[in-house]
């Protein structure tokens, strides 16, 4: 699986269950847990675990950090909602959606990067998104493949309803779809996209995710409680990953090479991907899109569309339900029920040379 996967009754229900049990304050303590799953920006995670560099990194803190892989995002959101882990990755977009909707106080510690190009919408001969008008679109509902058909629409001055509809298709079911005469239109994300592009000489990238750079970011999200209660887990955590996006800066082909295996092509496939990535190997780059003007309005356009799906937080009067804090400390939506949090100071410590 990956990381942009149909929200499930699971998860909504694990939100309830934190909105309902509400926060409790977190302790000072030395074991810490990440979950990740596998995506091109986010194959640094199991590079850190398998190589030692978080290890290291913990060792210097006096703690210790796991890195768990889980073959489901939506699973790996779920127990990171549930407690069994500190910290998930995750998009913005489902972070805002499943933990923090769900009243689990959410820091983003680490922006990654930004898909810019990973994410697009594939339509047959030569179509334009206007022409989608009428049609039908295979997309893995309610993800950020949904979200991303409505940018495109949008940008042509249409909206989901002028379409004859969208039909929920499973990412493995997706080249196969895409193969049959019933189907014209997808949307998808890498490496879904460059076969299908490859191999279908009439397929045509319509709209992809770099026409909205920033707005579909890849993030290490943890617990604030813990985050606050142990800060050395932070600087660990930030220390580590940007060792390795110096490594991979750097073109260390032993480092990408091992992430390529892990995500099951090799370096050449794996490049291709990055280069669709827009990946912050600078933490000062990092901390400037933490500092973007566009974010804020970036977040305002998500979660008005996860209101308009139903799947912004449990029983979410308005898309402002949610508050989310950026790091100057203003706030979108509600301000007394902030649960999602950008904190840029952990990644200006790495630009800083300070951790």
């Amino acid at each position: 699986m990956n990381r942009r996967t149909l929200l499930s009754t699971t998860v909504m229900s694990l939100g309830l269950l934190a909105a309902t049990q509400g926060p409790v304050a977190a302790q000072e303590k030395t074991e810490f847990r990440l979950a990740w799953s596998i995506y091109v920006g986010w194959m640094p995670w199991g590079y850190l675990e398998e190589s030692g560099i978080m290890d290291k990194w913990a060792e210097k803190y006096g703690i210790t950090v796991d890195i768990v892989q889980i073959n489901d995002y939506v699973e790996s959101i779920n127990q990171y909602t549930a407690g069994a882990f500190d910290g998930v990755s995750a998009t913005n977009m489902d972070t805002l959606s499943i933990p923090a909707g769900g009243g689990v106080d959410t820091t983003a510690l680490i922006i990654g990067d930004y898909s810019n190009g990973n994410d697009a919408v594939i339509a047959k001969g030569d179509m334009t998104l206007a022409d989608l008008a009428g049609t039908r679109v295979n997309l893995v509902e309610l993800s950020v493949s949904h979200y991303l058909l409505a940018r495109a629409l949008d940008s042509v001055g249409l909206a989901e309803r002028d379409l004859d509809g969208v039909v929920n298709t499973s990412d493995a079911d997706m080249i196969a779809a895409f193969a049959t005469d019933d189907v014209s239109t997808v949307v998808t994300w890498n490496p879904l996209v460059s076969e299908i592009l490859s191999s279908n000489p009439d397929a045509t990238n319509l709209f992809d995710s770099s026409a909205i750079p920033g707005e579909i970011l890849d993030l290490m999200v943890v617990n604030t409680e813990t985050l606050a209660a142990n800060p050395d887990f932070g600087k660990a955590v930030v220390g580590a990953w940007y060792e390795v996006m110096g490594l991979m800066a750097a073109g260390d082909e032993e480092a990408l090479t091992a992430m390529a295996e892990a995500s099951g092509t090799d370096l050449a496939g794996y490049k291709a991907q990055l280069d669709a990535t827009e990946m912050f190997f600078d933490p000062a780059e990092a901390v400037a899109q933490a500092a973007s003007p566009d974010l804020p309005a970036t977040m305002v356009s998500v979660a008005e569309f996860l209101f308009d799906k139903g799947i912004l937080g449990v029983d979410a009067p308005s898309a402002d339900f949610v508050g989310i804090e950026y790091p100057d400390g203003t706030v979108t939506g509600n301000a007394d029920n902030v649960t999602f949090r950008f904190d840029a100071s952990y990644m200006q410590m790495a630009a800083d040379g300070a951790l």
